[in-house]
């Protein structure tokens, strides 16, 4: 199905039309045998709360990005190579249910499909999609990926300590080696955690310990995403460190209207013109 798109009008103009959606924000996606398989919204567990995005799946990578103007405008775009995508279902919990997470080595989240069966559509094009990328490349699917942090509303005290109440002065951070929602003073370490960053990231009491002890095993011992110990500082004048600043499409929601759902596309080899008239109905089939 893939490779009978790839050099098709129909791939192009939908591709042209999802560069014109993000325009100066996000950068040029049309690429020698790049196809867009299939897209439509999906809630993204963020940091504060749930929030719709657009997804677009392409054959290499995934798109994301916040909706301004439905299905006409769209912000903070996100590129994930799909190489570095590993997916995990999640169990229905609550009213967070037909979820999955996207997890890489630099950021990992949750996201949710309206219905069962959008949920199965997605995993299923997604999954095929880094198949064949890993089959064509000959790489190994990655071993290791960052932590799911914990969402802000599920932790009114400091998850490592267990008595610090979070307020307005005792702000929330979170630990980018597990994801847990802590405390200044039981974050008041960093570590250069290799596949997330170059820099210093924030990282719990807990953490620091164990991955300290790690760096201490011989060479042989240590996984190859060993990280690099810094000084540590304190939480509370770290400025810039904030549990949100890592989480950037987590904002900017006040020009998003209220909309009805729409079910996701999957381009295949069903649908032949009408791409570019509400180009994120539902594909007959």
């Amino acid at each position: 199905m893939v490779d009978r798109l790839v050099n098709s009008e129909a791939n192009a103009r939908r591709i042209a039309m999802v560069e014109n959606c993000f325009g100066s924000s996000g950068q040029p996606l049309a690429e020698q045998g790049r196809v867009l398989v299939g897209e439509g919204v999906l809630t993204k567990m963020c940091r504060k709360k749930p929030k719709a995005r657009q997804f677009f799946l392409f054959n290499d990578i995934l798109v994301y990005g916040n909706i301004v103007i439905n299905k006409k405008k769209y912000n903070k775009q996100h590129v994930i190579p799909l190489e570095e995508v590993k997916l995990e279902s999640l169990k229905d919990e609550g009213q967070y249910r037909n979820g999955w997470l996207i997890r890489t080595a630099s950021k990992s989240f949750a996201v949710y499909a309206a219905t069962a069966t959008e949920k199965e559509e997605w995993m299923a094009h997604i999954e095929k999609c880094i198949e064949d990328l890993l089959r064509k490349s000959g790489k190994q699917p990655p071993s290791q990926h960052a932590a799911v942090w914990v969402p802000d509303n599920e932790a009114a005290i400091c998850m490592h300590c267990k008595k610090t109440q979070f307020t307005v002065l005792n702000r929330r951070h979170h630990c980018r080696k597990c994801g847990s929602v802590v405390c200044g003073p039981c974050s008041s370490k960093r570590f250069v955690l290799r596949g997330q960053s170059d820099k210093p990231l924030r990282v719990c009491l807990q953490c620091y310990d164990e991955l300290t002890r790690d760096r201490a095993r011989p060479a042989q011992l240590q996984p190859a995403s060993a990280a690099v110990p810094t000084k540590g500082v304190e939480g509370a004048g770290s400025g810039g460190d904030s549990s949100g600043d890592d989480d950037s499409d987590d904002d900017d929601d006040r020009l998003q209207p209220d909309q009805s759902h729409d079910e996701p596309k999957f381009y295949g080899d069903g649908e032949k013109t009408d791409e570019t008239n509400n180009y994120s109905s539902k594909e007959n089939k």
